[in-house]
């Protein structure tokens, strides 16, 4: 388990965030998201200890985790892919972390095996892909065979084969009963992947909840309606916060009303529907309502 209580961490005169708490559960893949700036990496890096908070703090299994005698056994975290030496073997490197850390040597082809690459243990890292580099990192996170396992930016930069291995492989982590906490910039992808969703922005925790919760608060009963009478349909069920936009002669995009009381008004008057879509949002959708007033960076115009 993962937990982050009242953090607080400046950089001279700003502040990143502010006591902000949360906990990343066993047996589930966490997704932490937010805007660029957000603070998701430094976050990371105090929980791994790499960084010190301004005021509260981080712990692993219960314990900052810089109190673990045993730090690979209980929490593995590939932070920077790129940070292997490239003139070392992905067995040599391997090899070293597992003896610095106090490992059994077999670890290495086991994690080896795990993590698909066997066939490239003796060549340097140096001519690795970056898909090879991220499982290498990802081999070398498991070397301790840790119940908390972190991941920044995991499928950054991967072609679809390699973000599918990556989502199988934190999914099967997690119904092994591990701890899961990643981050990404592809919606699409954590929305496959995670079963729970920690919102960074502005300096403080936006969301901090299960996905389907996550997506269900975003959703506004947005439907598609195709009716024998567009107009007449308007007229019943037009109110306050009601916004209804006619789409094509015969279709009408209802935002704030349920579907099932589009239909109750149809049928009272007996209109005929021919289409009757709730349109639910994606990730993607629900990420941006909330964060559009908690992005730092933004342009002035839309691209073209």
């Amino acid at each position: 388990m993962i937990t982050a209580e009242n953090l607080t961490k400046r950089f001279g005169g700003h502040t990143a965030f502010d006591d902000i708490s949360f906990t990343a559960e066993p047996g589930r893949v966490t997704g932490f998201l937010g805007p660029n700036g957000a603070g998701k990496s430094t976050t990371m890096r105090m929980i791994m200890g790499l960084d010190r908070p301004t005021s509260g703090r981080t712990t692993v299994n219960g314990r900052p985790f810089t109190e673990h005698t045993d730090p690979l056994r209980q929490a593995g975290a590939l932070l920077d892919a790129q940070a292997a030496h490239p003139g070392r073997t992905a067995t040599d490197h391997l090899r070293l972390l597992a003896a610095s850390n106090a490992l059994p040597q077999r670890r290495v082809p086991e994690v080896m095996a795990l993590t698909g690459i066997t066939d490239v243990a003796q060549r340097r890292i140096g001519s690795f892909s970056l898909g090879m580099t991220q499982r290498l990192g990802i081999a070398a996170t498991m070397l301790g065979d840790p119940q908390v396992l972190i991941f920044d930016e995991p499928v950054n930069g991967l072609d679809p084969e390699g973000v599918h291995w990556v989502r199988g492989f934190a999914r099967a982590r997690a119904a092994e009963g591990r701890t899961v906490f990643l981050s990404s910039h592809l919606m699409s992808e954590m929305a496959q992947t995670a079963d729970h969703i920690i919102v960074l922005g502005k300096g403080r925790v936006l969301a901090d909840a299960p996905i389907r919760y996550f997506l269900r608060a975003a959703d506004e009963h947005v439907t598609r309606v195709r009716v024998s009478d567009p107009s007449v349909l308007t007229s019943l069920i037009a109110a306050d916060g009601v916004t209804i936009t006619r789409t094509a002669k015969d279709t009408l995009e209802v935002v704030g009303v349920p579907a099932h009381l589009v239909a109750r008004a149809a049928a009272l008057e007996n209109l005929e529907l021919h289409e009757l879509t709730p349109i639910s949002a994606s990730l993607e959708e629900a990420y941006l309502a909330l964060t559009g007033d908690a992005t730092e960076y933004r342009s002035d115009q839309a691209a073209a």
